[in-house]
């Protein structure tokens, strides 16, 4: 699930707490670049863009998750999600840094497109994975990983930890973290029994 349920709950709750902190690096953004400072109805409006492009990034993910399930198996297709999350992370991350508010919307999709399609595969890559006796169980870790990903997100943002100015691009790219341990992680566990004997054929391998 850390791939899965994790990042999306992860990507729902973290963007709380750096709120005031990326509104007013689009203030400042905007005042550097056009010399003027922008109205609030921008600066909510380009907040609203922040959060909720997220969502659209997600049905993208979502409506991709079934052909790239099928195409290259659960596994890889888990692994494959992990590339638009380094991508949002690196794009969130550098934001400030590059003196770009477009990067963290752009970042956001990406990590829609990638949470969308990771939680979808995790529920089908658990639910085949899991054995007869915990067929009922193993799906619902999702819901599991999915809270601990609010909390750890909540837990980041708070001031004592990232939800400061100085770092709320770092807090905004922690999503890297888990992306990298499912990388490291993920190629040694099985391919879906599943996937093996209907889209593959090898009855052998499913066994």
């Amino acid at each position: 699930g850390i791939g899965g349920g994790f990042q999306y709950g992860l990507q729902v709750s973290i963007i709380n707490s750096p709120a005031e902190y990326i509104k007013t690096f689009i203030r400042e953004t905007w005042l550097k670049r056009y010399g003027s400072s922008p109205s609030e109805e921008i600066i909510t409006l380009m907040w609203s863009f922040v959060v909720s492009i997220y969502t659209i990034g997600g049905l993208l993910g979502s409506l991709s998750a079934g052909y790239l399930s099928v195409r290259f198996g659960r596994k890889k297709a888990m692994l494959f999600s992990n590339i638009p999350t380094l991508l949002s992370a690196a794009l969130t991350g550098l934001s400030r840094l590059c003196g770009s508010f477009e990067m963290i919307i752009a970042g956001r999709l990406v990590s829609g497109a990638s949470g969308g399609l990771a939680l979808n595969i995790h529920l089908m890559y658990a639910g085949e994975c899991a054995p007869r006796k915990l067929r009922g169980l193993i799906p619902m870790t999702a819901s599991t990983a999915i809270a601990v990903g609010k909390f750890a997100g909540f837990a980041l943002g708070l001031r004592e930890v990232l939800g400061v100015d100085a770092l709320w691009p770092t807090l905004m790219a922690t999503h890297a973290v888990p992306a990298l341990v499912q990388l490291l992680t993920l190629p040694f566990f099985p391919d879906s029994p599943r996937y093996l004997l209907i889209d593959k054929k090898d009855k052998e391998a499913c066994i």
